[in-house]
C-alpha cells in the first residue's frame, strides 16, 4: 500500500512494478488519477503550458498497480489496516502488508493576520489555474479602470517566499503581465509591478550564492521589485502591510513561504522532528518493519553530513521513492539486500522565463541562454511522460503570441490557503476532508518550529505553542466566518434543498434557483462574509442567510408571507388561507367533498369517447346499459349521481367534508397507498387517487 502519488509515491509504485512483475499486489492511494510535475507550475499559470502537459497518468504509466483514489483518514498500525474518503464522500478501508506513506506536503501557513482570508497557495494545479485567470482578469480591469489608484493596485501582485516556487511565480509572471499590456495599453502609461517578499537576506538563500545573484540580476532587470529582509504583518482585502510599515495597495497576494509535512503522520504517535516522521537510513520506521516512509513527510538521516536530515525538495523526494520500493521489495523476498539512502546533489535549476535560468550542473555555475537551455533539457530528462508535448508547447511559445483569456474554472472560494488537500479543488457540498481530531492538527497549521526556524516569509515569535489562534487559523473567529476555509461539510439531499441545515427552503441553493451571479467572486449578499452581489459568496451576510439581517421569513425578522407565522401571502402555506385541494381548505373539483369536475367521477361528462360521455360514433356495443361506459351511470358509478361515502357524493359523517360526529375532531383523511403523510417536510402537490376509473373499456384512440 502506497499513500500518495508525489514524486516520491510515484516513483516508488512505478519501480516496485516493475521489481515484482506481478507476483506482488500493489494499491496507490491517491486523491487524483494524475502525478503532477511540479516544477513547471508556474509555466501553467503564466499560460506558457496547457495544464495536461505537467500531468501524468497514473493508470497508463504504472501498470500492475491498483490505484483507489481518496485522501486517508486513519492509520490503524496494530491492525495494518487503513481508513480512506472517496472523491464522493464514500468510505472505505485497506489492509496492508507493507505501507509506504509518501503522502506529500501542504502549505505552511504563519499566523499573520488576514493571510488566511486574502492569500492563496500555489502547491497544485487548482491554484495554478487560478492564478492565471486571477491575474488576466485584474489586467483587464485595470485597463478599463478610469481612477487611476484603482488601476495601480489591480495591477500590483505580492508574491510572499523568494524561494524555488515564489521566484519562478515573480518571474513568469512579470512576463506574462507585460505581454498583456502590449495588446492592451493600460491608462497613464503604467505597467504592472510585481514586488518579491522574504525575510531572508537573498532571493533563492537556499541555493549557491552565485546562482542567487543570477536570479536577483534577472528580477530586477525584468521590473520584479525584489524587498530582502521584508515581508507581510497584515492582509487586508484593500492590500497588504509591510514589515517595515508601508502599505501596498493590491488584490493578488500569492504565498510561497514553503511547505510542510502532510499532517496525517502526525496521528500515527511515532516519533517526529519537525513534523516529519523519523526514519532510518533504509527510509523504515524504527520499530515498525512494515512501515517506510519517504518525501516530505520523512526525515531521512543525510550520511554526508551526519546529524542533519535530506531537505524538502523533489529532488530528495524523487530518489526516496526508489530506494524505498527497492527496501520494500527486499522486506518482501523478491529483491536483493537493503540499501541506505545516500546521494549528492548534482546541482540545481530555476526557470526564469524565456531564455533566463539560473543553473550550476555539476557545481558549475551558469546563466543566460546556457543555464535556460541545461534548466528545460533537464526537465524534460526528469518528467516520467509528456516529453514531446512540452516541447512543443515551448515551440509554439516561443514563435506566437501567448493567449491571455479567463476560463473561469477555478473560483478564489475553491482554493483556499489552509487546506490539507491543495492538490483538490474545493466544492458546494463536498465530501468532509479528515475531520478527526487524530489525523491532524490543523490544515496548514503552523508548528512552533516554523515560526522561528529561519524559513522564508514572515517567520518569528508569533504563533508559539499556548498563544491565541491567529485570524484564519482553526479556533480562531476569522476561520469560522470565512466561506469555503476549513473541512468542508458534507450535507445529506434534503439539506442540499434548504438554504441551511435544519431551516425552510431557501432559493440560491443546490436544488433550487439559481442565484443571481456566478459562485465565488466576491461574496454576495444572501452569503455569509462581506458585502457584494448577489448569489456570490463572501460578502455581506443578506437576509434569508445566516450571520445577516434577519430578512422576512427568517427566525428573528418579521416574518413573511408563506413563511410559518406570518401573513400568509399565498394559498397552499401553513397559516394561509387553505388553497382547494389541500387539508382544511374548499374541495376542488375533482377531489372528495368538492363539485366534480369533468372528465372526473361523478363530473359532467366533458368529451366524447370518456367513460359516462356521449358514445362516440364507430363504437362498438351500441346503446350501453346503464353502470356500463358510455350509458346512463347508475349510483356510486363513474358518471352516475354518486352515493353517500363515495367521491362527488354527500360525504357521510367523519368522511372527508362531511359533518363530524360530536366529540370527535375532525379527522385528518388517510392518504392512499403511495401517498406520503402530509407534513412539513412533504412537499404541497395533487393527491393521488385511489378511485381511479377502469381504462379497460376505454377506446383505441
Amino acid at each position: 500500500m502506497i499513500v500518495g502519488a508525489g514524486f516520491a509515491g510515484y516513483r516508488t509504485a512505478r519501480t516496485l512494478s516493475r521489481m515484482t512483475r506481478g507476483r506482488a499486489h500493489i494499491t496507490l492511494l491517491n486523491p487524483t488519477d494524475y502525478f503532477l510535475y511540479l516544477p513547471l507550475l508556474p509555466q501553467v499559470a503564466a499560460g506558457v503550458l496547457e495544464p495536461r502537459r505537467v500531468t501524468v497518468s497514473l493508470s497508463d504509466t504504472l501498470p500492475n498497480v491498483r490505484l483507489v483514489l481518496g485522501e486517508a483518514d486513519r492509520i490503524d498500525l496494530d491492525g495494518q489496516t487503513l481508513h480512506y474518503t472517496g472523491p464522493e464522500g464514500e468510505g472505505g478501508t485497506l489492509a496492508y502488508d507493507r505501507l509506504v506513506l509518501a503522502a506529500g506536503s501542504v502549505n505552511k501557513l504563519l499566523p499573520i493576520p488576514g493571510v488566511a482570508e486574502y492569500a492563496h497557495g500555489f502547491r497544485g494545479l487548482p491554484e495554478a489555474l487560478y492564478l492565471r485567470d486571477h491575474v488576466t482578469r485584474q489586467v483587464e480591469l485595470a485597463a478599463a479602470a478610469d481612477d487611476p489608484k484603482s488601476c495601480a493596485a489591480r495591477c500590483t501582485f505580492v508574491v510572499v517566499g523568494a524561494g524555488y516556487t515564489g521566484t519562478e511565480v515573480a518571474a513568469h509572471g512579470q512576463m506574462f503581465t507585460d505581454a498583456q499590456v502590449r495588446k492592451h495599453p493600460l491608462r497613464q502609461g503604467m505597467r504592472p509591478r510585481w514586488m518579491l517578499l522574504d525575510v531572508a537576506p537573498r532571493v533563492l538563500p537556499e541555493m549557491d550564492e552565485k546562482l542567487s545573484t543570477t536570479a536577483d540580476r534577472v528580477l530586477r532587470q525584468r521590473g520584479v521589485d525584489v524587498r530582502m529582509g521584508t515581508s507581510v504583518k497584515e492582509a487586508t482585502p484593500d492590500g497588504v502591510v509591510l514589515t517595515d510599515g508601508e502599505f501596498v495597495e493590491t488584490r493578488t497576494l500569492v504565498w510561497c513561504v514553503g511547505v510542510r509535512p502532510d499532517p496525517l503522520v502526525e496521528s500515527l504517535g511515532l516519533p517526529m522532528e519537525k513534523g516529519r516522521l523519523l526514519v532510518d537510513p533504509h527510509l523504515q520506521v524504527p520499530g515498525r518493519s512494515e512501515l517506510f516512509a519517504c518525501g516530505d513527510v520523512a526525515a531521512v538521516p543525510d550520511l554526508d553530513k551526519p546529524g542533519s536530515y535530506t531537505p524538502m525538495t523533489a529532488q530528495h523526494a524523487w530518489r526516496h521513492g526508489k530506494v524505498a520500493a527497492e527496501n520494500v521489495a527486499a522486506s518482501l523476498g523478491l529483491g536483493g539486500a537493503r540499501k541506505p539512502y545516500r546521494h549528492r546533489d548534482l546541482g540545481f535549476v530555476v526557470d526564469l522565463g524565456g531564455a533566463k535560468a539560473a543553473a550550476n550542473p555539476l557545481g558549475v555555475p551558469l546563466s543566460g541562454v546556457p543555464a535556460g537551455a541545461v534548466t528545460r533539457g533537464y526537465h524534460l530528462a526528469a518528467m516520467p511522460g509528456n516529453r514531446v508535448r512540452v516541447a512543443a508547447d515551448w515551440l509554439l511559445d516561443a514563435v506566437l503570441p501567448r493567449q491571455a483569456v479567463q476560463l473561469g474554472l477555478v473560483r478564489s472560494w475553491s482554493v483556499p490557503l489552509d487546506t490539507s488537500s491543495p492538490e483538490l479543488a474545493r466544492v458546494p457540498g463536498g465530501p468532509e476532508r479528515r475531520q478527526e481530531e487524530s489525523a491532524r492538527s490543523g490544515p496548514g497549521a503552523a508548528i512552533a518550529a516554523d515560526t522561528h526556524d529561519g524559513g522564508t516569509g514572515a517567520g518569528s515569535s508569533q504563533g508559539r505553542a499556548g498563544e491565541a489562534p491567529a485570524k484564519g487559523h482553526p479556533g480562531s473567529r476569522a476561520t469560522q466566518d470565512r466561506p469555503g476555509s476549513g473541512t468542508a461539510q458534507r450535507r445529506s439531499e434534503e439539506e442540499l434543498a434548504k438554504g441551511r441545515p435544519g431551516a425552510e427552503p431557501a432559493r440560491n441553493w443546490p436544488t433550487d434557483e439559481p442565484a443571481k451571479g456566478p459562485v465565488g467572486g466576491g461574496s454576495a449578499k444572501g452569503q455569509p462574509g462581506g458585502e457584494s452581489a448577489k448569489g456570490r459568496f463572501g460578502g455581506e451576510s443578506a437576509r434569508n442567510q445566516s450571520g445577516g439581517e434577519p430578512a422576512t421569513s427568517q427566525p428573528g425578522g418579521v416574518p413573511a408571507g408563506n413563511q410559518p407565522g406570518g401573513e400568509p401571502a399565498a394559498k397552499n402555506r401553513p397559516g394561509g388561507e387553505p388553497a382547494k385541494n389541500r387539508p382544511g381548505g374548499e374541495p376542488a373539483k375533482g377531489q372528495p367533498g368538492g363539485v366534480p369536475a369533468r372528465n372526473q367521477p361523478g363530473g359532467e361528462p366533458a368529451a366524447k369517447n370518456r367513460p359516462g360521455g356521449e358514445p362516440a360514433k364507430k363504437r362498438p356495443g351500441g346503446e350501453p346499459a346503464k353502470g356500463q361506459p358510455g350509458g346512463e351511470p347508475a349510483k356510486g358509478q363513474p358518471g352516475g349521481e354518486p352515493a353517500k361515502n363515495q367521491p362527488g357524493g354527500e360525504p357521510a359523517r367523519n368522511q372527508p367534508g362531511g359533518e363530524p360526529v360530536k366529540n370527535h375532531p375532525g379527522p385528518t383523511p388517510e392518504p392512499p397507498p403511495g401517498q406520503p403523510p402530509p407534513g412539513p417536510d412533504t412537499a404541497p402537490g395533487p393527491v393521488k387517487r385511489s378511485d381511479a376509473p377502469d381504462d379497460s373499456a376505454k377506446g383505441d384512440s
